[in-house]
């Protein structure tokens, strides 16, 4: 792990004059800009907050500073996500996992996987948010998350169905049944071993 995480690239709440989130230091224009943005975030003025963030961004770009621009980058993404902007928001996002790919930051890494395998979906990109849910399935098994798992399992059991794999999907229902039965979670695996069966008997949910 880098030794200067990306923190919290996941968050929108409000956040104390004092904090510093990597994004910058606290005095800089760039760091204004940012929160800012932030508070406009929290309004729900997402106009207002793209304008703020692009800013912010343009003024890390100009200190050189990594870390600000990811988050920035990612926070960009997030106000584009709200006003339904997916390939704008793609974009944003795949700028800051470079990032953190490079940061060695792997739990950002995931926080923006889990965003762009949703912006994959509106954008009818459905074999690369495989990809990507493929990687987040690696990062929880190496992780002993088996909440993350399963999650991520009942994700891809929905991609597959949009894509008309429905037995890959429901091989996904099963894995996650499994895992539900290991930690004998005996009504949860139930439940998904029938929605396999539904899947491969073409029902719909």
């Amino acid at each position: 792990m880098s030794t200067n995480p990306l923190q919290p690239l996941n968050s929108l709440g409000p956040m104390p004059p004092q904090a510093n989130d990597g994004a910058g230091s606290d005095d800089s224009p760039a760091r204004k800009d940012y929160l800012e943005a932030r508070k406009f975030m929290d309004k729900g003025e997402y106009v207002q907050a793209a304008m703020a963030f692009h800013n912010a961004l343009r003024g890390f770009e100009e200190q050189g500073d990594r870390i600000g621009v990811a988050n920035a980058s990612d926070r960009l993404g997030d106000a584009c996500l709200a006003r339904e902007e997916y390939a704008m928001a793609m974009a944003n996002f795949e700028r800051a996992h470079v990032i953190c790919v490079e940061e060695e930051d792997s739990f950002s890494q995931l926080s923006l996987n889990k965003k762009m395998v949703h912006c994959c979906r509106k954008l009818g990109q459905q074999d690369r948010a495989l990809a990507l849910l493929d990687d987040m399935l690696e990062h929880y098994q190496l992780n002993r998350n088996p909440k993350g798992a399963v999650e991520t399992l009942e994700i891809l059991a929905d991609v597959y169905m949009e894509q008309g794999e429905n037995l890959k999907a429901a091989d996904a229902y099963r894995s996650a049944a499994g895992i539900h039965a290991h930690f004998k979670h005996a009504r949860r695996a139930e439940e998904l071993r029938q929605r396999a069966q539904e899947v491969e008997q073409g029902q719909e949910r």
